[in-house]
């Protein structure tokens, strides 16, 4: 578990609502929420809504690139998200894969580095694929950290870190008494990261959603009503000025 804050990202618009020397968060992770309830007012297909939220996920990446956020993950698909219908999950795996194809050469000329956090088995072949291999691209890119959460489920996570470990206790080369925080959490998606500090909710919902259930133990939550395409760079920037004014005290006083 990380429990330090990164520096002011250079880059960043002034506002004056906050010091220059203020503490911003080394990772954010967004719930990219809202899609559906974004096309259903407009009268429109929730197909649209997910293009719009693409078109809004692309802005806020580059906009943590560009001000130097380390960590960023973003929810895209969750496990429980193969319960909506066909046609819709049809068509997100379809963006999804898109997606990858045409954001590839973008990301390495911004110098991003993408991971993918999920079951990448239970995914299209072709997706899987595409996904894998955009990671092996980008492996030795060292600008922003971009973890993309596709087929995600925080206690999914914790179960395949708990499988991983049994494996080597099984194989003699983990003895039980080795296994501890640090241990679990190098067996997690996100190993070598420092946990998320910051986490948004667009869309006004007030719950987890089975994400990153490990590691965000002491992350400070902001939540808007605001729906996931229409969240701005001014948006990310309230999120982040307001995490600057939060005490953290980690259970201390």
């Amino acid at each position: 578990m990380s429990e330090q804050t990164g520096g002011r990202p250079a880059g960043v618009p002034s506002s004056g609502r906050v010091s220059a020397g203020a503490q911003w968060p080394a990772h954010v992770a967004i719930i990219m929420d809202g899609n559906g309830r974004w096309a259903q007012q407009r009268g429109l297909p929730r197909s649209k809504g997910h293009e719009a939220g693409f078109q809004r996920a692309r802005d806020i990446i580059r906009a943590c690139g560009e001000w130097g956020i380390p960590y960023l993950t973003l929810y895209a698909f969750s496990t429980e998200n193969w319960r909506r219908p066909a046609g819709e999950v049809s068509f997100l795996m379809g963006l999804l894969q898109r997606a990858i194809r045409e954001e590839l050469q973008e990301l390495l000329e911004n110098n991003v580095r993408l991971r993918i956090l999920g079951r990448l088995q239970d995914l299209p072949a072709a997706l899987a694929r595409g996904l894998k291999e955009a990671e092996q691209a980008t492996a030795g890119n060292t600008g922003l950290h971009l973890n993309m959460a596709i087929n995600y489920g925080g206690r999914a996570e914790i179960v395949d870190a708990a499988r991983a470990i049994a494996a080597e206790v099984r194989e003699g080369r983990l003895s039980p008494e080795e296994i501890d925080e640090t241990c679990l959490a190098r067996h997690l998606y996100t190993a070598g990261q420092p946990d998320p500090e910051l986490i948004i909710r667009p869309s006004g919902e007030m719950r987890l959603s089975n994400f990153l259930l490990w590691q965000a133990a002491y992350a400070e939550f902001y939540v808007t009503d605001v729906l996931w395409p229409d969240f701005t760079r001014e948006h990310l920037l309230q999120a982040l000025e307001q995490f600057t004014h939060r005490q953290r005290r980690f259970g201390g006083i």
